[in-house]
């Protein structure tokens, strides 16, 4: 079962993830929130799979309950996807740099959002390429590239290859076609460059390939 936390200060949003979400067989409901210190209490009683976050909640926003939880060595296997009335919150980007594992808009079609749920509990990206590109540079704005040695030091040039087509929102199985491998391959590679990374998911390593400078802003 996957296990998930709602936190938006709406009940009637709440009560409609509940019913579209428990409707599913392997999907579990463990608790709602109304505000950020709700939420982070809720996710360190329960420890749930994924967290579907509102940003702009009372007594602690979703920003600040996102920070929390991806601080918490005791909540490292949950993974929060923000869940936004605009697309290009400003916000956003913020909470993907946090730690969040990817974002919805509020009026994604219900398959999309049981969908997101699955690839979220997974660990994979919750951002679609052209998404992907808008919110890391926005990310990549504020931030100062660190050295390549420093970060990626104990990369092979092929993990560093599977990193940089990563951060240009590629699926395993477009790196795969890329560099000539399996998706499994191309899967096992990305496993271990989020395990030398000590990368949360995905998104992180999105997050990383900007930081080093493996992907530039305004890339095509």
């Amino acid at each position: 079962m996957i296990r998930v936390l709602l936190a938006d200060d709406q009940h009637l949003v709440r009560a409609g993830f509940r019913a579209l979400l428990e409707a599913e067989p392997d999907i579990d409901i463990v608790g709602e929130a109304s505000t950020g210190t709700e939420t982070v209490a809720l996710a360190t009683a329960t420890k749930p799979d994924v967290v579907l976050m509102d940003i702009r909640m009372p007594d602690g926003d979703g920003l600040w309950a996102t920070e929390q939880i991806v601080r918490d060595p005791a909540l490292s296997g949950t993974h929060i996807v923000i869940v936004t009335t605009f697309e290009l919150d400003e916000y956003v980007a913020q909470a993907i740099s946090a730690g969040a594992s990817g974002f919805l808009v509020k009026d994604t079609e219900p398959v999309d959002l049981i969908r997101a749920v699955r690839v979220a509990s997974a660990g994979d990206a919750l951002l679609s390429p052209g998404v992907t590109r808008r919110l890391l540079e926005r990310v990549a704005g504020g931030l100062k590239p660190a050295p390549a040695s420093d970060a990626l030091a104990g990369l092979t040039e092929r993990e560093r290859e599977v990193l940089t087509l990563v951060g240009q929102g590629l699926t395993n199985g477009e790196i795969g076609e890329r560099l000539f491998l399996s998706p499994l391959t191309a899967k096992t590679h990305v496993s271990r460059i989020m395990t030398k990374l000590d990368a949360r998911d995905r998104v992180h390593l999105v997050v990383v390939a900007y930081e080093t400078g493996l992907v530039q802003a305004g890339w095509q």
